[in-house]
């Protein structure tokens, strides 16, 4: 799973002082660098979050120097398809319909999958989805990203 932990535990605390949960954090960079941070809290988040989360991040990246070069902020809430970055992630949506990519093909030669998560298997390395009535078995080390896949019209 492609996570920025060291920018996580840089700005979640301020996330969370601020009565957020930090979902979490994409960062790519190279040209044209972007810094993705996911908020959430049980209400919803509103335009208005964002702008008060980034505003206060902003601080503390500066004060930190904590990206080299110019970057974009990003502050969003996690949408209907919401990113899973976490094994408690994936223990809180089981059930639900998801998307998985990978960092190499598994599975009969595939990265995407999608299925029904039926939940986290052996130690908790394994990721469980059912796919057209069979079980597939994922590596959670393997997942390059995750996301919900709503259902529409259940």
């Amino acid at each position: 799973m492609r996570r920025d932990e060291r920018m996580e535990r840089l700005i979640g605390p301020t996330v969370e002082g601020l009565g957020y949960e930090l979902v979490g954090v994409e960062f790519s960079t190279g040209a044209g660098a972007l810094l993705r941070i996911y908020i959430d809290r049980p209400e919803g988040i509103q335009v208005e979050d964002c702008e008060r989360v980034s505003h206060q991040v902003s601080g503390v990246l500066d004060v930190e120097d904590a990206v080299a070069g110019r970057y974009t902020l990003e502050v969003s809430s996690p949408g209907m398809d919401r990113p899973l970055f976490t094994l408690a992630h994936f223990q809180r949506f089981v059930g639900e319909r998801v998307k998985l990519r990978l960092d190499r093909p598994l599975l009969d030669g595939r990265r995407r999958i999608s299925g029904r998560l039926q939940g986290i298997e052996e130690g908790a390395t394994l990721v469980v989805l059912s796919e057209d009535g069979e079980e597939l078995m994922v590596p959670f080390a393997d997942v390059e990203r995750a996301r919900l896949d709503p259902e529409f019209g259940k």
